[in-house]
């Protein structure tokens, strides 16, 4: 919206000051918008602060401006599944670079459900794309005015850790070279490996801490050794920089199905994902997650399917229990059972030998 805009944070509501003429057939009307790209999945619990787009005809309406600015506004929430690193990315980085990208920085960031942890751990991306320090809109002592002001994000669209390039002048090749710039990543292909090379492709391991962990780390890293790989185990913590760049030096990443994949992003190009897809019917949520948007970031795939002997469930459960003979039982129980046993309760033993020709096709891939 465009106009003389005022911004109240005490009753989140942004008011456009317009004439009788241009505002009859809105009047006492107000919009309510919840600014998360993902809102349509979101839960009671699962907040997001609603906000109201107001018409009014006065300025006496309404508050005084108490800080006024010269540069247009963007207000995004930084509530719903901000706390889980691919839902950060997917629901809101993403779809903000997209909305923000064309200002060139000069742009205003207002975030509303602020979390100081999360805008400091995304701190080098706010300040890429805007080089204003980001507004606490929930703030309920000024009232911001402006005179062009986007809420909510576009960009986000049916597939996940994607743009799409029919609807944006902006690609997922050009989010990966913003990336590599702004987090200083050096390597922009992966290795091509020729017979009788001495170099070593690096492979980095994602063990993951909490559920979806490899019991076997030392194992499979053993393998990957044995055919002439650089191992590196390594886990994405609160340092995305650091992170960043150890993921942007290796050539192939695996790791079991979860948040943690998310980090492909800083990968460099015709680099191999390995995603391990736990047991449980979860070949579509690991499709859609990361198998469909590696691909679309020109990053080669590869899967590794678990058979239930490789999953520590067998200890937890009878062998004629509905939840190893017959997932789709527990599916129809809904989402939060299901994903209690499968995604909270699951770690992975992967069998070496079972899984040796993955790590070959991957060396393949890269030659």
């Amino acid at each position: 919206m465009k106009g003389d805009i005022r911004i109240d944070g005490n009753s989140s509501t942004a008011f456009i000051v317009s004439s009788e003429t241009d505002i009859l057939t809105a009047e006492n009307t107000s919009w309510s918008i919840r600014p998360y790209a993902r809102k349509e999945a979101l839960g009671e619990k699962d907040f997001a602060r609603k906000w109201s787009v107001k018409p009014v005809t006065s300025r006496l309406d309404i508050a005084r401006c108490t800080r006024n600015h010269s540069v247009p506004a963007i207000l995004f929430s930084a509530g719903g599944y901000s706390g889980n690193f691919f839902h950060a990315f997917t629901d809101i980085i993403i779809p903000l670079y997209s909305t923000a990208r064309t200002f060139n920085r000069e742009v205003q960031f207002l975030i509303t459900d602020r979390k100081p942890w999360w805008i400091a751990k995304f701190k080098t991306l706010f300040e890429a794309l805007s080089r204003y320090e980001i507004i606490d809109i929930d703030d309920r002592h000024n009232v911001h005015c402006f005179h062009s002001l986007t809420i909510g994000l576009k960009g986000r669209n049916n597939k996940e850790l994607s743009i799409d390039s029919s609807t944006s002048p902006y690609s997922m090749k050009d989010f990966r070279k913003f990336l590599r710039s702004w987090y200083s990543l050096k390597k922009i292909t992966a290795a091509k490996i020729r017979d009788g090379d001495k170099r070593k492709p690096r492979l980095l391991i994602i063990p993951r801490k909490r559920s979806r962990s490899f019991t076997n780390v030392g194992e499979i890293a053993q393998l990957a050794e044995s055919l002439s790989y650089q191992v590196i185990v390594a886990e994405p913590g609160p340092d995305v920089s650091g992170f960043a760049k150890i993921i942007n030096s290796c050539d192939v990443v695996m790791g079991v199905h979860g948040a943690g994949l998310t980090n492909i992003v800083f990968l460099p190009e015709n680099a191999i994902l390995i995603q391990v897809v736990p047991f449980g019917m979860l070949e579509w949520a690991s499709r859609a997650s990361f198998e469909d948007p590696a691909k679309n970031m020109n990053i080669k795939y590869l899967d590794y399917k678990i058979k239930v002997e490789e999953s520590t469930l067998i200890q937890q459960f009878p062998a004629d229990h509905e939840v190893l003979r017959d997932p789709s039982a527990i599916g129809k129980q809904g989402w939060v059972a299901f994903r209690s046993i499968y995604l909270d309760k699951q770690n992975v033993t992967l069998d070496v030998e079972r899984f040796r020709p993955t790590l070959v096709k991957a060396l393949q891939l890269l030659q």
